[in-house]
């Protein structure tokens, strides 16, 4: 039986090839499953350059180029780190549009942090874009509502490309 197709990652793989850009994705607390349900989708090597799942924290700074003294400061789990690690990736990897997501899938609390807590980025040519949701539910679905955060995040921001609108700001959700 053939992989059900999410309807998030297919739409941003059609905004992907309607721009002409690639993507890379930076997963904590997902660990492949933004990737995973990109490549779901038939066709998905004409967006999706690659990924790097960087669980351990060292390998945020080590990999992906988040500055170890905001990591020392804040913790993996910070809007920041999100934002860093969605530059880093798109750097890192060749690619127009860098996706990332960090948090506390739990069940237990990381860096203070209570579990559900994520954070999700998305970096672009024109600037980076944030969102912060604490999501409720266990493990799996804390990861899944994270997938579906990014996945809509990505969406929201390239169907505004071109706008004029900076993306360097950070929402709170």
């Amino acid at each position: 039986m053939p992989p059900l197709i999410h309807p998030l990652a297919r739409e941003l793989l059609a905004a992907l090839v309607a721009h002409g850009w690639t993507a890379a994705v930076a997963e904590s607390l997902t660990g492949g499953l933004v990737t995973a349900t990109l490549v779901d989708v038939p066709g998905a090597s004409r967006s999706v350059r690659g990924a790097v799942v960087a669980y351990a924290t060292d390998l945020k700074a080590g990999l992906l180029g988040v500055d170890p003294d905001l990591l020392a400061a804040r913790g993996a789990v910070d809007p920041e780190v999100a934002a860093a690690m969605a530059t880093g990736v798109r750097t890192a990897l060749g690619a127009d549009v860098g996706l990332s997501t960090t948090g506390v899938a739990g069940p237990e609390s990381q860096d203070g942090k209570p579990p559900g807590t994520v954070h999700v980025a998305i970096a672009t040519p024109a600037g980076v874009r944030v969102a912060s949701a604490v999501l409720p539910g266990d493990r799996a679905a804390v990861r899944a509502a994270t997938r579906d955060l990014v996945l809509g995040l990505a969406i929201e921001v390239l169907a505004g490309t071109g706008t004029g609108e900076p993306l360097d700001s950070l929402d709170e959700l």
